[in-house]
């Protein structure tokens, strides 16, 4: 009750002055993870670490919590992109095609070098939980009219479906890590059931309750408001389904979502508005929950954490993007450019808390979920400072371009 009470008392505060705040080198989830962080320093909310919570009813609301926020962040990103963006647009796709596998390919093998307590198949873990961006910390980047059309959406496209595309990735690197250290057997079989459940689930709930919710609404028996909901409902029965029949919820909520997009028509909108306004709360409490677990970890980090959280944001994102997007006529000021603006976040911190909802006895798990917390603290601070002053400085340098550069491309080609 009382982390409830605290995150409503913030959130209404913080609405007093978000309009001013807006612009400002000062972000939403700074200011959640700071709080998070000094109800915690200061006595007021005690939960106890991440891995190892005191009370069985906290661990119960936080991993619910940050279940339903991926949950609902998985379906509503993979809803809104259109296949026509992934068609025609070759530098989204070459972020997500290649820049991603390379990011956690890269990521893995740096996690050999520098974090040495971990067994192979955990730094492959560290990889994918730090693999996926988060625009919403770099939403001066994602909304700016200075930036080429073309670049914002395709950093915004990247961010949407690149934590759909870890999940995967994740669950199969934790089944080979839970075999290697002898909690688990017949991981081939558990990866299997947990990407093939889940994909077959999520495409057959997203796409059967996208046309029901189209015809109910083409026959009006439906209102706005209900649509919304039905949406985000749709979203959480192909989890649980998936969930209880073996599979993955994550994938299928991921794969529910594009089968929904792709089915329910102009009801598609109401999941941008659902994201931009309900979902945002689950949201906010996901960053004051993280910042209650940052506070506690924070005595225990070595110079190899802190290593690997700064070329977890630098080499490791940058590398790939460079690679991606080579023979694309991009100038190097936009390479940089999108290989900075790969912000850590929400996804992280909950793929993170996924990792020790599934696997809490790995022996590597307490170093895994510091590493996840330095990198995002690093990233909040880091790319919420910059991402407004580098964008000017960055659309300065795309005014002395001419319109017939490959930044100024329309995102989607003419069909």
């Amino acid at each position: 009750m009382v982390v409830l009470g605290l995150l409503a008392c913030l959130i209404f505060t913080y609405g007093l002055v978000s309009r001013r705040l807006e612009g400002t080198l000062v972000s939403a989830a700074m200011v959640f993870v700071a709080a998070g962080a000094l109800a915690n320093w200061t006595g007021v909310v005690e939960l106890g670490s991440a891995t190892h919570l005191d009370a069985s009813v906290s661990r119960e609301a936080v991993f619910l919590t940050a279940e339903l926020a991926l949950v609902l962040l998985l379906f509503t990103d993979a809803a809104q992109i259109s296949p026509r963006h992934l068609r025609d647009n070759k530098l989204p796709l070459r972020l997500l095609g290649i820049g991603l596998p390379l990011t956690i390919g890269l990521g893995t093998l740096l996690a050999l070098v520098l974090l040495s307590d971990l067994e192979a198949w955990e730094c492959a873990i560290v990889a994918a939980v730090l693999a996926p961006t988060d625009a919403a910390l770099g939403q001066a980047v994602v909304s700016s009219p200075l930036v080429p059309l073309r670049i914002r959406e395709a950093l915004n496209v990247e961010s949407g479906l690149n934590d759909g595309g870890s999940v995967p990735f994740l669950m199969l690197f934790i089944a080979l890590a839970a075999a290697h250290e002898g909690l688990e057997d017949g991981w081939v079989r558990f990866a299997v059931e947990q990407i093939g459940y889940g994909t077959v689930i999520g495409a057959a709930v997203g796409a059967a309750g996208g046309v029901a919710l189209r015809r109910a609404s083409e026959r009006t028996w439906t209102t706005p408001a209900f649509e919304r909901l039905a949406l985000a409902a749709l979203a959480i029965i192909a989890w649980y389904v998936a969930d209880e029949a073996g599979g993955n919820g994550f994938i299928a909520a991921f794969v529910g979502g594009a089968a929904a997009g792709m089915t329910v028509g102009p009801l598609r909108e109401h999941l941008l508005d659902f994201a931009e306004e309900d979902g945002q709360l689950l949201n906010l409490a996901v960053f004051f929950i993280f910042g209650l677990f940052a506070a506690d970890v924070l005595g225990d980090v070595t110079w190899q954490v802190l290593a690997y959280a700064v070329v977890s944001l630098t080499v490791i994102r940058m590398l790939p993007v460079a690679v991606a997007v080579m023979g694309l006529g991009l100038r190097p000021a936009t390479i940089a450019f999108l290989g900075w603006f790969g912000p850590r976040g929400l996804a992280s911190i909950i793929l993170a808390l996924v990792v020790i909802e599934e696997e809490p006895a790995l022996a590597g798990i307490d170093e895994i979920f510091l590493v996840m917390t330095i990198t995002v603290l690093l990233s909040v601070v880091a790319h919420g400072i910059t991402a407004a002053p580098l964008t000017r400085r960055y659309a300065r340098t795309m005014d002395t371009l001419g319109s017939d550069t490959a930044e100024h491309q329309p995102p989607v080609a003419a069909s």
